[in-house]
């Protein structure tokens, strides 16, 4: 008998200098490189994937206070996952599989994979998300659309967890840079009350050096550059930068040096691109009603600068 790895089957993207891994479980950028040098955090094949690395985070983000909310004047509850904040993390499918999508067959540089979210009691609502991974001389570009499968309407969110790499640096001697205008305050559970101007170590519209700085915050107020993209840039003493974009179908972002968190320890940044912040579920904030048969589609991508 063959015990599968716990990231599932791996799916291999090569294009020139670059190299992708996704892994079956969460679709997971398990690996992304240029050359010899990591723009995100890689993980082994053979391990549970650290801290979210990678993961597709579908149907909602970041935490959601007592896993408890109510919809369409119906209460719901889902599992805590984060019991030390009373919370349930990053949705539902980061460590269930994803499969290859049977419309579009795998290539050298290209892979969709899909999940079907069956409706279970605190979240009775179907889904299937498909997932493409894509690399271009611009870098790994990723495409996901969700679609509501059932007779619902369903409350949605997504986001995804990649941790950018220093390379061969640490992150203290890095910079970084995040292209929004607002910072949102949260509680000691890390749920939101509210936004505030970014100011401080929290304005990292220009580069910031990340030595003595610790974040787990989210951003909105988001800026965009002339091709409508939202940046957040790692920048290493190499002269080179990791990172992430998103484009105008997300408009939340969060970063988290890892300090505290088990075998992240401030070896790289998560950035992460979100259609919504924290405990939207509960606010409405951001949050998406998907009606029955309707998609939603959001786009984002990795890079070397």
């Amino acid at each position: 008998m063959n015990t599968p790895a716990p990231s599932g089957r791996q799916f291999e993207l090569v294009l020139g200098a670059q190299r992708a891994v996704i892994a079956e479980v969460g679709a997971s950028v398990r690996e992304y490189a240029v050359g010899a040098r990591d723009v995100v955090l890689p993980f082994a094949s053979d391990r549970i994937a650290p801290a979210f690395s990678g993961a597709v985070l579908v149907p909602w983000p970041n935490r959601l206070g007592d896993g408890r909310y109510t919809y369409a004047g119906v209460e719901h509850q889902v599992a805590i996952t984060e019991p030390e904040r009373s919370t349930a993390l990053h949705g539902l499918v980061a460590h269930e599989r994803f499969t290859p999508a049977p419309h579009a067959p795998a290539t050298a540089t290209s892979v969709t994979l899909e999940h079907y979210l069956v409706p279970t009691a605190g979240y009775p609502f179907s889904l299937r998300t498909r997932v493409t991974y894509a690399l271009s001389d611009a870098g790994l570009a990723v495409t996901v659309t969700t679609t509501n499968l059932g007779d619902l309407t369903a409350p949605y969110g997504i986001g995804f967890h990649p941790w950018l790499s220093p390379g061969d640096a640490t992150v203290d001697e890095c910079t970084l840079r995040l292209d929004a205008d607002k910072r949102v305050k949260v509680d000691d559970r890390l749920l939101p009350t509210g936004t505030e101007p970014v100011a401080g170590s929290y304005d990292l519209r220009e580069p910031r050096l990340l030595a003595g700085v610790a974040l787990d915050d989210a951003f909105v107020d988001v800026r965009r550059d002339a091709d409508g993209l939202s940046w957040i840039r790692l920048g290493a003493p190499d002269g080179r930068a990791a990172a992430v974009w998103m484009d105008g179908s997300m408009d939340a972002l969060q970063v988290c040096t890892g300090d505290g968190i088990p075998v992240i320890e401030r070896r790289g940044v998560a950035a992460e691109p979100m259609s919504c912040i924290a405990d939207a579920f509960r606010t409405g904030e951001r949050l998406v009603h998907l009606a029955p048969g309707e998609e939603h589609t959001v786009r984002w991508g990795l890079a070397l600068l």
